[in-house]
């Protein structure tokens, strides 16, 4: 009997010992807590005065404003210890209670247990219960509060200027005199002669909030490809760029001119704006109907001649002749384009003759991709 009094004994008093080790481990935690709430906060509000004396000194605030400003941030600072250390302190209130009762650990064994699960001191134990906080440099709320901030600041740059690669493609033929009827006698292959364009273009809206009408400015390299009818090719015969027929039969002739332009254009952006919960309106492009009205000016970097041919001997003959032709080095011009979203029906042509001293002048028509 004396034994069994003994070892209930002992056995009691180690539940106790266990029970106040880990009360005072759990206790210990929250003046932690405590502690580290109350340093992030005092920190955040002095970063938050230092930023106000910053902007007194560079004269964006007046001194009543600076004063307002950290009284209301110290206000905010203030109700924030209040509430999260009032939470800790009620974690607190519900430790001694359960202590009270004999709930913080039954046995040794829940006190290795309890105590593996909480190396973290952002855990908290009550009874056979596990509770975890994660209290940063930050506390929650206002973390919220500077992503909003950001966010509406970061999207508002962005969205302001915009960024597409611009690809087209389609035929390139000529003018004479500035009639359009003149296509139906070009002296050039109309589906073989054809443009490619490659460039980069950025695109800015004229007002400062959400709107659909923007600037679109960029830089572009055209290749710009004319093929003769017939077995002719291109001579330069002094200050004059005749046609004549070649001597032998060609399989292909085709005078291709390369040139950097800068275009600039009006453009209607019709896609709808998106409006978020919080009243914040941000506009939207290239989701619905696109009109652009401009122009170009730019200058050639080169010209060449390709000829294929077959000589008399029944050799086949591939000659690249690097001349200017007598053209003009300088070209300027007006563009259009209408499409949806990404894609546009494109539209070129140049004010100024394709070779000096004549009234021919380049045009091009084919598909445009604007993307984003």
């Amino acid at each position: 009997m004396k034994r069994i009094l003994l070892i209930l004994v002992l056995f009691s008093t180690t539940i106790a010992l266990s029970q106040e080790k880990i009360f005072e481990k759990e206790v210990s935690k929250i003046s932690k807590r405590i502690d580290k709430i109350t340093k992030t906060q005092k920190d955040s509000l002095k970063m938050k005065v230092i930023g106000i004396d910053k902007q007194l000194e560079k004269g964006e605030i007046t001194e009543v404003t600076a004063e307002k400003l950290k009284k209301e941030v110290a206000s905010y600072h203030a109700r924030r210890i209040e509430k999260l250390v009032g939470e800790q302190e009620r974690l607190l209130q519900l430790l001694v209670q359960d202590k009270t009762n004999g709930k913080i650990a039954s046995s040794e064994e829940d006190e290795l247990s309890t105590s593996q699960e909480n190396d973290d001191e952002n855990s908290f134990t009550i009874g056979n219960k596990t509770f975890h906080f994660n209290i940063s440099g930050r506390d929650k709320e206002e973390n919220e509060e500077r992503k909003k901030r950001k966010w509406r600041s970061k999207n508002k740059q962005q969205r302001a200027t915009t960024t597409q690669f611009v690809f087209a493609m389609g035929v390139n033929n000529v003018l004479n005199n500035n009639d359009l009827n003149s296509l139906n006698n070009s002296e050039y292959q109309f589906w073989r002669s054809r443009f490619y364009e490659l460039g980069w273009t950025w695109k800015t809206r004229f007002s400062k909030n959400a709107s659909q009408f923007y600037l679109k400015y960029g830089v572009s390299f055209l290749w710009n490809n004319l093929r003769l009818e017939g077995n002719r090719i291109h001579v330069k015969n002094n200050n004059v760029t005749e046609i004549q027929t070649f001597q032998n039969q060609l399989s292909d002739s085709r005078l291709r001119h390369v040139q950097m332009n800068f275009p600039v254009h009006l453009e209607w952006d019709f896609s709808k704006n998106k409006k978020y919960n919080n009243g914040f309106v941000r506009d939207r492009t290239h989701k619905s109907v696109r009109l652009g009205i401009g122009g170009f000016v730019g200058f050639k970097l080169g010209t060449r001649q390709y000829l294929e041919y077959v000589n008399a001997s029944g050799s086949r003959i591939e000659e690249v002749q690097f001349d200017n032709f007598n053209m003009n080095t300088v070209n300027y011009g007006i563009s259009t384009y209408l499409g949806y979203k990404s894609t546009s029906f494109y539209v070129k042509y140049d004010l100024n003759p394709l070779f000096k001293d004549t009234e021919t002048r380049n045009i091009s028509m084919g598909i445009r991709l604007d993307l984003n």
